[in-house]
């Protein structure tokens, strides 16, 4: 006969007095909120030219492409991925379409801690292309914010951030089975 020896197991902290881990899980949960505001803030800026990065005049609403100018800038800066960018300009507004859902997708999943997997996975695919299309850097040889907020974003999904001041624990009951959603 063998003892059996009670375990623990390694659940993230959450709630109130949870532990020492809670208040960073709090913090991932609140990184996830800005990181959601900001593509937000991207979509309405680009969508109704809030004057921030987009002026009035270059709003997707008056005409304007919200992704013409980031990629046309890429091309007549020397990037060495031109070719590609152009593809994407030639597709336009079916570029801008998706771009726009990107930002709009993102930001809700993220906002509100829902889809975030999806979400993640999104958003990192958007920052690869924006760090592409950066070349060549200027602050960093190797690196750029992209890089970083990209990574960031597959960790939290990976952490589960949107169960934290998020709906992600009634996302995941209300999706059950279907992993990708969560």
């Amino acid at each position: 006969m063998t003892a059996t020896t009670p375990t623990t197991t390694a659940a993230p902290a959450t709630g109130q007095g949870a532990g020492p881990r809670a208040w960073g899980f709090t913090l991932l949960g609140l990184v996830r909120i800005f990181i959601g505001f900001y593509f937000l803030w991207a979509f309405a800026d680009k969508l109704l030219g809030l004057g921030f990065s987009t002026p009035k005049e270059g709003a997707w609403i008056n005409g304007g492409s919200p992704t013409t100018g980031f990629l046309g800038g890429s091309i007549e800066g020397g990037n060495p991925f031109a070719g590609i960018w152009q593809f994407f300009i030639d597709l336009n507004p079916i570029t801008d379409i998706l771009f726009m859902a990107g930002l709009l997708g993102i930001g809700v999943a993220f906002l509100l801690g829902i889809g975030t997997r999806i979400g993640a996975v999104s958003g990192f695919a958007m920052y690869m292309l924006m760090y592409l299309a950066a070349f060549p850097l200027v602050t960093n040889p190797i690196l750029d914010d992209h890089v970083i907020i990209g990574v960031l974003m597959l960790a939290m999904a990976g952490l589960a951030a949107g169960d934290h001041l998020g709906l992600g624990v009634q996302w995941r009951k209300l999706v059950k089975g279907n992993a990708i959603l969560i």
